[in-house]
């Protein structure tokens, strides 16, 4: 079952990268690439799950979890809110972390015994430093910028930004919580993925600040 949602959970969130990759393309807004890169990190972890659940865990698929979903989600994510609220420095700092996190997720050792399934807990595996303290750091901070560009717009668009606030909650409990040592959900994955396309991709929901302005004719 684990499998199943975790694979599920995949396909949506590579959807919603995808239609947020295709109004990239059509708007130019830097944020809606941010979020697609967030949300294909988060297609990956959840995949990486799926892996791990059918053919039972090992130190790649561990190492493939932990970098997407620990490492690369919340941190995309929130870059991509920073960079609709104007903060502009955001996008060198996002890529000058993304290589910064891959790096640490290729070079750092993964040691111990993993169970066939059960998502493996990052403090059987993992060091402290650098990679666990990296996670826990990157999404703080992260999801803390989602929360805040949310809320600034939600008395006006209440529905959209708590589906999408609400969404990354489920994410963290999920995979960004990994970096706390907790073995996180397939159950989180899956329902974080849904809130995520529901909030923005439902016209009825999505708050007007998240959508991408039409070209001109």
């Amino acid at each position: 079952m684990d499998a199943l949602l975790a694979f599920a959970a995949a396909l949506l969130a590579l959807r919603l990268a995808g239609l947020l990759a295709g109004r990239y393309r059509s708007s130019g807004r830097p944020e809606l690439l941010a979020w697609a890169g967030g949300l294909a990190a988060y297609s990956v972890a959840a995949a990486a799950i799926a892996w791990g659940e059918a053919a039972g865990w090992d130190g790649r698929a561990f190492r493939v979890y932990y970098a997407a979903g620990a490492l690369l989600t919340a941190p995309l994510l929130g870059a991509g809110s920073l960079l609709l609220a104007g903060r502009r420095r955001a996008a060198p700092a996002a890529l000058v972390y993304v290589g910064l996190a891959v790096g640490i997720s290729l070079a750092v050792p993964v040691h111990g015994a993993f169970a066939a399934h059960g998502i493996p807990a990052s403090q059987d595996h993992l060091a402290f430093l650098p990679a666990r303290l990296l996670a826990i750091l990157a999404n703080a901070l992260g999801t803390l910028a989602v929360v805040v560009v949310a809320l600034r717009s939600f008395r006006r668009h209440p529905v959209g930004n708590g589906l999408i606030v609400a969404g990354i909650a489920a994410a963290a409990t999920g995979s960004g919580l990994a970096g706390l040592g907790a073995a996180g959900s397939a159950l989180g994955i899956a329902i974080g993925a849904v809130l995520l396309y529901a909030g923005f991709v439902v016209p009825t929901h999505i708050p007007r600040v998240f959508r991408p302005k039409m070209a001109p004719h």
